[in-house]
């Protein structure tokens, strides 16, 4: 289970953006919806990972976030000595829900349909 401790210690003071920015991009593609958010790419990259924060608020128990993701991806070609396909990057985003539970810090992330 994923918890974002220490952006929680941090929800109501000036840091809390800049902290749970930094938790989310630590989190990488192993914590975040990445791969089902592609649109333009088969594979999800996770090196160049940057965080928006769209929303914040309180909701029962729970502190309730809306983020953009912006990332990369590539289409994998069949690594073949001779495939003549480059691997280029796309620029990939997507929309997440990070729910962090007030009391444990436990946090689900859940991709959004825009």
């Amino acid at each position: 289970m994923i918890q974002l401790t220490q952006s929680l210690n941090a929800w109501g003071t000036p840091a809390f953006d800049s902290i749970l920015k930094q938790e989310v991009v630590q989190m990488g593609a192993g914590g975040l919806p990445l791969q089902q958010g592609l649109s333009t790419s088969s594979i999800a990259l996770d090196d160049k990972l940057e965080v928006m924060i769209i929303s914040v608020a309180e909701e029962a128990g729970f502190l309730r976030i809306k983020a953009g993701i912006f990332y990369s991806g590539i289409i994998a070609g069949c690594s073949c000595a001779d495939d003549p396909t480059p691997i280029d990057e796309n620029s990939e985003y997507c929309a997440v829900r990070i729910d962090i539970d007030k009391v444990t810090a436990e946090t689900t992330v859940m991709l959004l349909a825009e």
